[in-house]
């Protein structure tokens, strides 16, 4: 175990987390020397309470500037403090951009990473007219042209499914291959804000903000959903030139076979900009 000392090592346990953060001034979620981390940060806490370093290990790597409503992690210490009370233990320690909702004990088997059946992100576009302040760092405000819901589920729907995104492929992912199985793709509207969540078991890097960079194009009209499906099912990446600002997405959630939280914990944490009704 993580430089552990040798008193601790018949006694420990296995650590699960669900944690929220603001990505506007973090440099994502994965370790970095000189810059702020979510595991940088949390791994600090854990520090200043053992007096040795703890690995912690996450569901998923978000990038520089991305939100995390429901993000799952673990780590092992010493059973001296009861799981569940890590999470107050360490909301004490750490910056006002990072919450721990909860913790809980979980087998030594458990793993945040490879245990997870799934994991589901939602984008966040506000389509009025006149900026506004109190819904900024969380969506991209894209007023330049009106964005059509029903065109961009057309061009969502076909990309359900096991299917090659190399289109969507950045040369930084840490994966060897670009097949994705793609579990669900849903747009909604109400009022100014746009919503896509898209699920997958697993992602490539940089790929949500890729597809939400040009299926804006398809809800404005310079793309047809036909010629959206034929770019990335001919896997032309060299046509897929921008990436959709990172304050708009928001992992909102991660699934397990046997979630170690109860749902109000992690399922839909994230509050909707929709004022009135929610949707669904």
């Amino acid at each position: 175990m993580e430089n552990q000392p040798a008193e601790f090592a018949q006694s420990t346990q296995r650590v699960a987390l669900v944690v929220q953060y603001v990505g506007t001034h973090l440099h994502g979620w994965q370790w970095q020397p000189n810059a702020r981390t979510v595991q940088g940060e949390i791994e600090a806490a854990v520090r200043s309470v053992l007096g040795y370093e703890v690995r912690l290990s996450g569901a998923g790597r978000t990038d520089t500037g991305v939100h995390a409503a429901a993000q799952v992690a673990h780590f092992v210490a010493p059973s001296f403090i009861p799981a569940h009370r890590w999470a107050d233990v360490l909301n004490a320690r750490l910056p006002e951009d990072i919450l721990i909702r909860a913790s809980a004990a979980v087998a030594d088997t458990w793993h945040a990473q490879f245990s997870a059946c799934w994991r589901r992100y939602r984008y966040t576009l506000y389509t009025g007219q006149r900026p506004n302040l109190f819904v900024r760092p969380f969506v991209w405000h894209y007023y330049h042209q009106y964005l059509d819901q029903g065109k961009i589920q057309v061009a969502l729907d076909a990309m359900v499914g096991h299917h090659d995104m190399t289109a969507f492929h950045r040369a930084r992912s840490g994966k060897s291959h670009s097949w994705v199985d793609l579990q669900v793709a849903e747009c909604h509207r109400q009022d100014t804000f746009l919503t896509v969540e898209l699920q997958a078991k697993g992602f490539l890097y940089g790929m949500v903000r890729l597809i939400m960079g040009l299926v804006v194009k398809v809800g404005s009209g310079e793309l047809t959903p036909t010629q959206f499906g034929e770019l990335w099912q001919q896997r032309q990446r060299q046509q897929v030139k921008y990436a959709a600002p990172a304050q708009g997405l928001c992992l909102l959630r991660v699934g397990y076979d046997d979630h170690p939280f109860a749902q109000e914990v992690w399922f839909d944490t994230q509050p909707h900009f929709f004022w009135g009704s929610a949707v669904a």
